[in-house]
């Protein structure tokens, strides 16, 4: 479970870093000036990243916790 724990940390660090470079930047890659719906939209996308791994990692965990028993 040490591992767990340590993925889950890179996964959280990962998110804190994503969501400060979307409020931080000023245009995206494509060179689009980033305004306040742009970067909503934006943090959506990275939500759903979010909630699509969390959803991952709840599902290996109950395969972990099933083997275990």
């Amino acid at each position: 479970m040490k591992v767990w724990k340590g993925l889950n940390i890179f996964w959280s660090i990962v998110f804190i870093i994503g969501f400060v470079w979307i409020l931080i930047r000023k245009t995206d890659g494509a060179g689009v000036v980033q305004n306040s719906e742009i970067r909503m939209i934006n943090l959506l996308v990275l939500v759903i990243a979010v909630i699509l791994v969390g959803i991952c990692q709840l599902a290996i965990r109950y395969f972990i916790k099933k083997s275990s028993n």
